[in-house]
């Protein structure tokens, strides 16, 4: 019980701490851009024309909304938070301790058992939270139109409710559900393979290394399905009545899977240096900046 009640007070603080960071990304990812481009260099110290990073544009959010506008969206995501960790442990003791070891010989099917049972355990979590990642995403991308439909948590599940019925606190399910179970099976097969196969088991710092293994393959793992957040996301707000989910500003999507085939390029993969994709104008002229 305390093990759940430390779990659930570090997720909240992580969640206020990231919320900043998450408002950004979601707004980028929608394809919203109100500052113009500038001329900065990459990594490498070439010139290029840049996207204002994270901080101008969080500083531009507050600019208009105070400091306090940046936790938009901060209560239905700390609810989402709360109710998955719960839901997640609950799943989890409901499935058994984890034994595996003792039945199964093995190590790779080790893996599949603990990354069956865990896929379980997050599905069923990501299942009973993503009304309130619906109601999150919509009221941050309302900043564009400026609108104040999805303000508060109950007005907002009435809204939805009366508009879309029950499938509308779904809209976005399944991509996500598919992103989470790939990257969880990414995840553990390549910390598999590495541990097994790339680490010399007579190293002394061996536990360290794998927890080092584990860190760097869940990374690469949700780089790899990254676009299926993308889609998620662009599919919970699509056609929701707010300007950033309608034409002009977004064409109406069929389907996620049409949403995957009319996206030519990932949007909000990188929030400090992000470069002007070719061809992109914005409401600046560019040459006024070279």
């Amino acid at each position: 019980m305390a093990d759940a009640a430390s779990q659930v007070l570090l997720g909240s603080g992580l969640t206020i701490l990231s919320q900043p960071f998450m408002y950004v990304k979601v707004l980028i990812q929608v394809g919203y851009e109100p500052l113009p481009p500038t001329i900065g260099r990459n990594i490498f110290g070439r010139q290029v024309c840049q996207l204002p990073g994270l901080f101008s544009y969080a500083q531009h959010i507050a600019s208009i909304d105070g400091r306090r506008g940046l936790f938009t969206g901060l209560t239905p995501r700390l609810c989402s938070g709360v109710l998955g960790t719960v839901v997640h442990g609950k799943v989890l003791q409901e499935l058994g301790p984890g034994n595996i070891q003792k039945e199964v010989s093995s190590s790779f099917d080790r893996v599949i058992k603990e990354t069956t049972r865990e896929m379980i355990a997050r599905s069923a979590a990501t299942l009973i939270t993503h009304p309130f990642h619906v109601i999150t995403l919509r009221s941050m991308v309302q900043f564009i139109g400026r609108e104040s439909k999805y303000c508060g948590l109950c007005d907002s599940i009435v809204t939805i409710y009366r508009e879309e019925g029950i499938l509308g606190f779904f809209a976005g399910l399944v991509p996500r559900l598919l992103g989470d179970i790939l990257s969880l099976w990414l995840c553990n097969s390549l910390a598999y393979l590495v541990n097994t196969y790339a680490l010399d088991s007579g190293v002394s710092t061996m536990n360290e290394m794998k927890s080092y293994s584990q860190a760097v393959t869940g990374f690469f793992a949700s780089m790899l399905t990254y676009p299926f957040v993308l889609v998620s996301n662009l599919m919970a707000v699509n056609n929701c009545g707010l300007a950033g989910g309608c034409p002009p500003y977004s064409p109406i999507y069929t389907s996620w899977i049409d949403c995957w085939c009319m996206l030519q390029k990932s949007r909000g993969n990188s929030l400090f240096f992000r470069k002007v994709p070719f061809g992109k104008t914005y409401c600046c002229d560019l040459k006024m900046l070279i």
